[in-house]
């Protein structure tokens, strides 16, 4: 497993949601025909997504397969169009390979990958359409005390939904951020990294990285991501590796 990040990880007492020693044991090898198995419900509470809500997170949701340099790692990610969609930069770093896997359970290859110093972003293109439902990206970012639900692939497995309240702006934990991110109370695991943050009306108003010991979940907020997408020399190849 890569090292490099260790020490920093340790000194902010924080987890970034992707498979490393000090994290909780990332998912197993997975076959290549895996079809994620869909969440049998919007799920129930304050902010929970409606049914339609539900519907359309869960076309433009996908889930990101790194295969690496002698591992195998997994994420969530969004898409924007039929041919790009956002994830994090720790999902995809070092990778030989990536696979993007559908709702319907359709398996994709990634054709490039871009990634930040900005922020723990990354966009991917294929040349096989996404298809499905594409994000509805919100104006604004989300403000103390609202409801937010994300949508993603926790450890690899099915596809659900979680929902919690904004805390409000924190320092990044991780140092992978210019500027503010977002601290949320929804409960993340790894292999939610890249999972979209929803407001009520079904709009992206961030993107999932980490958490801290106290299972607080932090966001790069969408204004920070609506930067990189305007921003087109913010971003750099990701280039292949082994």
């Amino acid at each position: 497993m890569r090292s490099r990040s260790v020490a920093a990880l340790v000194a902010a007492c924080t987890l970034a949601l992707s498979g490393c020693s000090l994290l909780p044991d990332a998912p197993g090898s997975l076959p290549t025909n895996f079809v994620p198995a869909p969440s049998v419900s919007p799920g129930e509470g304050p902010g929970a997504l409606s049914p339609d809500g539900f519907t359309a997170a869960q076309r433009m949701t996908v889930r990101v397969r790194n295969v690496g340099c002698g591992f195998i790692s997994t994420g969530t990610g969004f898409a924007l169009d039929a041919h790009t969609l956002v994830t994090n930069r720790h999902v995809i770093e070092d990778t030989k390979k990536i696979q993007v896997q559908t709702y319907d359970g359709r398996s994709i290859n990634a054709t490039t990958a871009s990634t930040t110093t900005v922020a723990d972003i990354a966009i991917i293109t294929t040349e096989e359409s996404l298809g499905g439902t594409f994000a509805n990206v919100a104006r604004q970012d989300p403000v103390e005390s609202d409801v937010v639900t994300v949508v993603g692939y926790p450890k690899g497995g099915r596809l659900s939904t979680v929902s919690g309240i904004v805390l409000g702006e924190s320092p990044d934990p991780l140092g992978s951020a210019i500027g503010a991110v977002l601290a949320t109370t929804a409960t993340v695991e790894p292999g939610s990294s890249g999972s979209p943050v929803l407001d009520e009306d079904g709009r992206v108003v961030g993107v999932v990285y980490a958490k801290n010991k106290s299972n607080q979940s932090f966001i790069v907020p969408v204004s920070t991501l609506k930067t990189l997408l305007d921003e087109t020399s913010l971003l750099v190849p990701e280039a292949a590796q082994c």
